[in-house]
């Protein structure tokens, strides 16, 4: 809309030959008609200026002209070859030097021009504004003619005044922009004037205008990114206007194209009259525009859009008053275009905040992240999506439409390695055409054309996605996005700016809507208040730790007394009793039944105290992490339970080779052995079947009580066909001396050794669940999650 398209095309060049710019010296007026592609072109140092001023490149310390361009006896009345070398003073005179050299020494002139003074005509040639700023060690100076007498026109700075107290009248967005192009139109008094925004795709798009009667309307039209290559867009991040006053004018080189000093061609980037790119006047011309200007809309020193005026009725010479004033205004709409956006989102910000509040004290009151998905509200009431998913603690949550969790694994995997979503100061990924940029989502556009990613860790291991479905969208573009047009030119075929700017409408499928600014900073925002909660957690279960700690020197300390203070007299009492027995003997029975039952009330508080402490030892005990071959760990087990085999016909039956683990062999072999034991010990058929085995991710169906967070582990088990365990006893099973039957009943038992397992697969990081049926056998599964550490 604003410059030439900047497209790489063939040329019938070789293609070992450097564009002209890396040739030697450069100049638009002498080159651009070999531009192949614009995001290339020196734009910041062409070579030449708009003919209808003058420029003089001077050393800063002595104001020895060192450069000047060619059309300098028309403008200043003396040729090139009588200026080079020669004292500024020459040109604007005695007093005029002292003039830019005191603006040197006391203002801030780099890459910052600014008026100097104006020069009284000479003979019949009109009065000139001489205008100065320097850069790279030199000073440049301008020249332009005042149009129309000079100054300002008439109310010039009330107008900017004017305008600025409408913008801060503005309701919303779109009432601060059109008031924008109003009033930037009727300080320039051009034909049209509009507001273009930049989407984050780089493509443009007219969101305000204000235009002559008789123009056809441009508001809506979007405008390929093409359209205004990289290399201008980086222009307008640093400077705040560009004037054209006349598409047709002619150019005037420098004279010499580079500096003698340094051999640099001289950087133009703050120059006003400073030459515009072929590719950039072409586009204008075939736009019909005679004249134009063009300001920054900046957010920072991010490039948000361009105001850009157009003129179609001959040359538009903006006095350099005139564009302060505009300049100014430029600043002042990009200070406050930030804060009507900000207005505008305030309600959509405060409504997500407080979402944001409720979610955190979900998860607060009910101790973990997973209760933000139970609502209400939802995770997914967060933001305006359709979808949402929440990794955490090694499994998925999901609410309203996602993908499923092999797809969110594969995308997850994917996000971790964007460079954005690595960044230190801001990790977000977010887009709004997912299948662009991941080759997999092409299957997922139908609930994830969107996508908006933060982590919940420094690790990234956890995160959180919203989702967006696709939306098809129907976009009026101004002509073919896809026009790639070229002529014969000095040197080959070349580039030249679209012609047609007729509506051309596309439709635009695998997109969903975008995510705007409020949401993605919202998304951060509930991150950090995510991560303070989980800080605040670890710093509680730090506090935890630390009283564990204590409880365990104390839990040490009476294991010692259990072990010594306690068993010594036991083992007292039972050699007594047994002195006892032996000497009522002839006394009578009922003496003798009172001993014997007191030596076997003994020998069960020994094995309860032996229990104790060995459960009191199994939770602080270190793990020996090793790869382990379970078959040989079942082999050690079942050789431990063969005196209990000996008492009862069994079969032990293993169906296939068990896999290695990441493990402790010892207290593995302890879990193997509880179970074998018990499968031995509760069992009333004729022949006892014992089956040990295991299930791998993908062969598990779903088992009865089985945990959520076992998903994709596998699983382990021991299966036998005895006496089974109600489902009401399902958990109750594994607390400490928990018995379902008598104490003699099935050989006796403290009751402690299921307790034992599950402290030990526990300390595995893993799960242990039952599936049993009362009489026909019980399922002990368990997982060893740290075996997937390896």
């Amino acid at each position: 809309m604003v410059f030439g398209r900047a497209r790489l095309v063939s040329t019938s060049q070789p293609a070992a030959e450097l564009p002209p710019w890396e040739q030697g010296p450069y100049s638009i007026k002498r080159h651009g008609l070999s531009i192949s592609n614009c995001d290339a072109e020196p734009v910041q140092t062409p070579g030449c200026i708009q003919a209808h001023g003058a420029m003089l490149v001077m050393r800063r310390d002595d104001r020895i002209i060192v450069q000047v361009s060619e059309n300098s006896a028309a403008i200043l009345g003396a040729a090139p070859e009588l200026l080079l070398g020669a004292s500024i003073s020459v040109v604007v005179g005695v007093t005029g030097e002292l003039r830019l050299r005191d603006l040197m020494a006391r203002t801030a002139t780099d890459a910052n021009p600014l008026y100097a003074f104006t020069m009284e005509p000479r003979g019949d040639a009109a009065p000139l504004d001489v205008s100065l700023h320097t850069i790279d060690g030199v000073a440049i100076v301008e020249f332009e003619p005042v149009a129309h007498g000079g100054g300002i026109p008439k109310d010039g700075y009330e107008l900017v005044k004017a305008a600025v107290g409408r913008l801060r009248g503005a309701t919303d967005l779109q009432h601060f922009c059109t008031i924008v192009a109003e009033e930037f139109r009727e300080l320039t008094a051009l034909d049209r004037v509009l507001v273009y925004k930049f989407h984050e795709d780089g493509h443009g798009e007219v969101v305000a205008e204000s235009r002559r009667d008789d123009l056809s309307p441009w508001l809506g039209l979007h405008y390929p990114a093409a359209d205004i290559p990289q290399p201008a867009r980086e222009i307008f991040r640093q400077l705040w206007i560009r004037p054209v006053p006349d598409v047709d004018g002619e150019l005037a080189e420098l004279v010499p194209l580079v500096n003698p000093d340094t051999g640099r061609a001289l950087t133009m980037t703050y120059c006003a009259l400073r030459g515009p790119s072929i590719m950039y006047t072409e586009y204008l011309r075939n736009m019909g525009v005679t004249a134009g200007v063009t300001m920054s809309l900046r957010h920072g020193d991010k490039l948000w859009g361009l105001i850009a005026g157009h003129h179609y009725s001959g040359e538009a010479h903006l006095p350099l008053p005139v564009r302060a004033a505009c300049e100014m205004l430029a600043q002042i709409v990009s200070l406050q275009h930030q804060a009507v956006e900000a207005q505008e989102f305030l309600g959509y910000r405060l409504k997500l905040e407080g979402v944001h509040q409720r979610l955190i004290a979900q998860a607060a009151r009910e101790g973990g992240l997973a209760a933000m998905m139970d609502g209400p509200p939802m995770l997914l009431d967060a933001t305006s999506a359709t979808g949402a998913a929440l990794y955490a603690n090694g499994r998925w949550s999901r609410v309203g439409v996602t993908p499923g969790d092999d797809e969110l694994d594969a995308l997850a995997r994917w996000i971790a390695t964007r460079t954005e979503f690595q960044s230190p100061t801001l990790p977000v990924y977010a887009t709004d055409r997912l299948a662009d940029a991941y080759p997999a989502g092409a299957s997922l556009t139908a609930v994830a054309s969107g996508v908006l990613a933060v982590p919940l860790s420094r690790s990234r291991r956890s995160l959180i996605l919203w989702f967006r479905a696709e939306t098809a969208q129907a976009i009026r573009w101004a002509g073919n996005p896809d026009d790639k047009p070229t002529v014969p030119g000095p040197h080959g075929m070349r580039l030249t700016p679209r012609r047609s700017f007729e509506l051309f409408l596309e439709s635009v499928t695998g997109r969903s809507l975008p995510w705007q600014s409020v949401e993605i900073d919202m998304a951060l925002r509930l991150r950090t208040f995510v991560m303070e909660l989980v800080l605040s957690h670890a710093e509680r279960v730090a506090d935890l730790n630390a009283e564990l700690v204590r409880s365990n020197d104390e839990l040490d300390a009476f294991a010692y007394v259990a072990s010594h203070d306690l068993k010594e007299p036991l083992r007292g009492i039972y050699k007594y009793a047994h002195q006892l027995r032996d000497d009522a003997a002839l006394q009578g029975a009922e003496q003798t039944v009172k001993l014997e039952r007191l030596m076997r009330l003994t020998v069960r508080m020994d094995s309860l105290l032996d229990s104790l402490l060995h459960f009191s030892r199994v939770g602080r005990m270190a793990l020996t992490m090793e790869v382990v071959d379970l078959n040989s760990v079942l082999a050690e087990a079942i050789e431990i339970v063969d005196a209990r085999r000996s008492e009862r016909r069994n079969e032990i039956v293993v169906p296939r080779q068990l896999p290695t683990a990441f493990c402790d062999r010892i207290r593995v072999r302890e879990i193997l052995t509880n179970l074998l034991s018990n499968a031995l010990k509760y069992n009333d058929k004729p022949v006892c079947m014992i089956e040990v085995g295991f299930a791998e991710p993908h062969e598990q169906g779903n088992t009865t009580g089985r945990p959520a967070g076992t998903r994709g582990l596998t699983a382990y088990y021991v299966r036998d066909n005895g006496i089974g365990i109600e489902s009401r006893h399902a958990d109750q099973i594994f607390n400490m001396f928990k018995r379902l039957h008598g104490r003699d009943e099935y050989g006796g038992g403290t009751g402690a050794g299921l307790t034992i397992v599950k402290r030990l697969v526990q300390r595995h990081g893993g799960e242990v669940w039952i599936d049993s049926v009362p009489g026909e056998g019980t399922t002990f599964w368990f997982t060893l999650a740290q075996a997937t550490e390896h």
